[in-house]
């Protein structure tokens, strides 16, 4: 079937979840951050996700804005810079302001001049994820942005994916759901999306049950995996 929606994950794929540490190093008055920021945010990123899986198998969900701070808070003691709360509260401010990657405007603008529907489904809460959509400029190429927080549960439980064809009208098969993270695009491939791993960094293929129907370096060729 034709695609007809294209979803796309927010934090990773989207926005660059790098940024707050890279910006936050290149302040003034940040020497001790500046070596090791992209160790940072590494351990940020990989905490804020693991923390995310374990709260859905144990049944206690969280807002995403206390998981992104645990995450932040295991990450500084792990770095040394647990001692510094300036610096813990800069990279919390930062992280509302997230940079989208390079190609994603002119990439979601080809989109919905395809005719294209397009929305965002992601872990974030609500605030988070306006404060992202407004700080990059996106929100007018986008239908929709959906939260877990409606459902009470992390991806990649279906009840997640659930939301998309609840709030669009359409099947499984229509839907390209785009995503950075390769356990999240395996999910919905199982789902029964038709699926694209944005492998960034070149990583391994997750050992999973599902695939991802497409691995792509970057976002540049969505528009064309959805046929517009």
């Amino acid at each position: 079937m034709a695609i007809t929606t294209c979803v796309f994950d927010a934090y990773g794929t989207l926005f660059d979840v790098a940024a707050a540490a890279r910006q936050a190093a290149a302040e003034p008055d940040q020497d001790a951050l500046r070596d090791k920021w992209p160790e940072l945010a590494n351990h940020w990123r990989l905490k804020q996700l693991q923390y995310t899986w374990l709260r859905a198998v144990a049944d206690a969900h969280a807002d995403f804005w206390d998981v992104t701070q645990d995450g932040l808070d295991w990450a500084l003691e792990a770095t040394g810079l647990q001692g510094d709360p300036a610096l813990r509260q800069r990279l919390l401010d930062l992280y509302w302001e997230l940079q989208a990657y390079p190609e994603v405007p002119a990439m979601l603008k080809a989109l919905k001049d395809g005719g294209m529907q397009t929305a965002i489904l992601s872990n974030g809460s609500p605030p988070m994820l306006e404060g992202a959509v407004r700080s990059a400029g996106i929100g007018g190429v986008l239908d929709d942005i959906l939260s877990v927080e409606s459902v009470g549960v992390f991806k990649p439980h279906a009840r997640v994916y659930d939301l998309v064809c609840d709030r669009f009208g359409c099947e499984r098969s229509n839907v390209l759901f785009v995503s950075s993270n390769g356990w999240d695009a395996a999910g919905a491939s199982g789902y029964g999306f038709v699926t694209a791993w944005v492998n960034r960094a070149g990583e391994p293929m997750d050992r999973l049950p599902w695939t991802p129907a497409h691995v792509l370096s970057d976002l540049t060729l969505i528009p064309e995996l959805a046929g517009v």
